[in-house]
């Protein structure tokens, strides 16, 4: 019986036809993520980040996994910049989850008693 492949085995196919297509590498970002291996995660956020600075989705799910691996400062860096991106853009729901990531990688995520 042939099984069909798995969605990181299609992802990996679609990015070989195509290594530029952002949702591809996003996808596949996403994918590794789900899967723990943050490191080839983050090779595919740092695709993202350098070569579809515009796309504004990558930059929540990559500055949570430098926070998560404790590159609080890169977090920050990276959250910052997607910020601005989002603002931009005019995506304000984006913009309003990325502050409150970045609030929580400064530590201004509290709530008054």
């Amino acid at each position: 019986m042939e099984t069909s492949p798995s969605r990181l085995e299609q992802l990996l196919t679609f990015y070989k036809e195509d290594p530029t297509d952002a949702f591809t590498v996003y996808a596949l970002a996403t994918e590794y993520r789900s899967a723990g291996d943050l490191d080839t995660a983050w090779l595919y956020y740092q695709k993202l980040l350098a070569e579809h600075p515009d796309y504004v989705g990558t930059y929540y799910h990559a500055g949570k996994l430098r926070q998560e691996q404790g590159h609080l400062g890169e977090a920050e860096n990276i959250l910052r910049t997607g910020l601005t991106v989002a603002r931009k853009a005019g995506q304000m729901h984006a913009a309003a989850e990325l502050q409150g990531a970045l609030n929580n990688v400064l530590g201004l995520d509290y709530e008054d008693d």
